[in-house]
């Protein structure tokens, strides 16, 4: 009998490329009991179209994919066409569901609301009611952000000083006179604004999640969100832990772990989950739809989540240390007990 194939959508080339690495590597570097099948989407939404529709002509039984604010639903919207089941992360799940067309569509990831949690709980350490500087772009990612976490901040007794701003310009707002800044900003952007004035703490999701721009733009002690890290307790399938897959992607590569890579994991072995489960090709999307399952990114939930299609996962509060190699400190882990605290939050 065939093994079931299982699709994966990933940034080989193109902007996003440096996301693409881990799941490439998860897909082709570790043993799974299904076969695989990779398709690049070149880091545009066009290209992640084109790659579902080559993988349905191909049978794959579910699709799995990762980031990319516009990149995601593309591949979400064309699995939906195609009714094939697809299983995603790393994109704010509001996100994700604002204005999804419906289809088999599975999801998991942290909320905006949950950002703005965690990062108020690193504000408060130098008091409550904080002024905060709010460098968001005038795109999509600037509108969500406004949209959900902005009132969670608000309801926390903050006062948000709206800081629009056109992205990659050249032109970055001036944050006067506030001690605390967020930002999505792309770290060349976030580099400009804490040249122009340094703030006491800077908190920055997107792409200071990852150590790319950390050491190149001297962005020491940027606060960021933590999703996974080696030193997580959980335990993915075959016994595999969070350290076990940091080492074994770092002597397979020669790059330090990065925060995808336990997502990529759990998108495997979610997607593995429903295929070997599913008695048909066309029940795939009902197993997934009652799936609950232990990874090593935690334990994923598609049966309580907070909208349909949709597992969430826990958050820590983390802050970068700068030199040649960044490493990423878990400073605040109240939202996510199961990650221990590995350093103390730094201010200016």
């Amino acid at each position: 009998m065939p093994r079931p194939k299982i699709g994966v959508v990933l940034a080989a080339t193109g902007r996003l490329s440096p996301l693409g690495a881990p799941l490439e590597y998860v897909a082709t570097g570790l043993p799974w009991p299904v076969d695989v099948e990779l398709r690049d989407s070149g880091s545009t939404p066009e290209g992640a179209r084109a790659a579902v529709r080559s993988l349905a002509g191909v049978g794959a039984r579910v699709v799995v994919t990762l980031g990319g604010t516009a990149t995601l639903p593309a591949v979400v919207d064309a699995c939906a066409e195609r009714e094939v089941p697809c299983v995603s992360t790393t994109l704010p799940w509001q996100v994700f569901d604002a204005g999804r067309r419906p289809g088999p569509a599975f999801h998991f990831c942290w909320g905006l609301d949950d950002i703005a949690a965690v990062f108020a709980d690193l504000w408060e350490r130098l008091g409550p009611a904080r002024a905060v500087g709010c460098v968001w772009n005038d795109g999509t990612q600037g509108d969500a952000l406004r949209r959900w976490f902005a009132p969670v901040a608000a309801a926390r007794g903050h006062h948000l000083v709206d800081l629009p701003y056109r992205e990659s310009s050249g032109v970055v707002p001036a944050v006067g006179d506030v001690e605390v800044v967020t930002s999505a900003a792309t770290a060349a952007d976030l580099a400009a604004v804490v040249r122009a004035r340094r703030p006491r703490l800077v908190t920055c999701s997107r792409w200071l999640t990852y150590p790319f721009g950390v050491a190149r733009h001297g962005l020491d002690r940027v606060a960021t969100i933590v999703s996974w890290t080696p030193g997580h307790e959980h335990v993915g399938s075959g016994g595999r832990t969070p350290r076990d897959l940091a080492r074994a992607y770092e002597r397979a590569t020669g790059s330090p772990w990065l925060q995808p890579l336990g997502l990529a994991h759990a998108l495997f072995e979610v997607a593995v989950h429903a295929a070997q489960e599913a008695d048909s090709p066309g029940a795939v999307a009902d197993v997934l739809a009652r799936t609950r399952l232990a990874t090593i990114a935690g334990v994923l939930d598609w049966t309580a989540g907070p909208a349909p299609g949709v597992a969430t996962v826990a958050l820590a509060g983390g802050q970068w240390r700068g030199g040649p190699r960044p490493s990423l400190v878990v400073v605040d882990n109240r939202r996510a007990p199961l990650v221990p605290v590995s350093g103390d939050l730094l201010v200016d």
